[in-house]
């Protein structure tokens, strides 16, 4: 599960909209358990440690619903395209 964008600790009401860094917890199909990937600062501002860019996301969830992210493409135009675009990386820190 996963939001459109991270909250922050700061503003009027501690509730700020914080594209820099935000969370989201998978659980079940290969996922490993009980562990967190990456934090943000002190403050929430911005990821630190574990960036994980979108693509990488889409890969790592294709993957664990046994797809492979570099096949699964689709025509339009005349051109083949991919969700993850030419990048993406399963993040097998977080693969079972």
């Amino acid at each position: 599960m996963g939001g459109e964008f991270g909250r922050t600790t700061t503003g009027n009401d501690g509730r700020n909209h914080n594209n820099r860094g935000f969370s989201m917890w998978m659980a079940g199909g290969g996922v490993k358990g009980g562990m967190r990937y990456g934090h943000t600062d002190a403050l929430s501002g911005a990821a630190v440690d574990g960036k994980m860019h979108i693509h990488d996301l889409h890969a790592t969830m294709l993957y664990l619903l046994g797809m492979d992210h570099t096949k699964l493409t689709y025509r339009y135009g005349g051109r083949d395209f991919r969700l993850t675009e030419v990048a993406g990386v399963v993040a097998k820190d977080i693969v079972a």
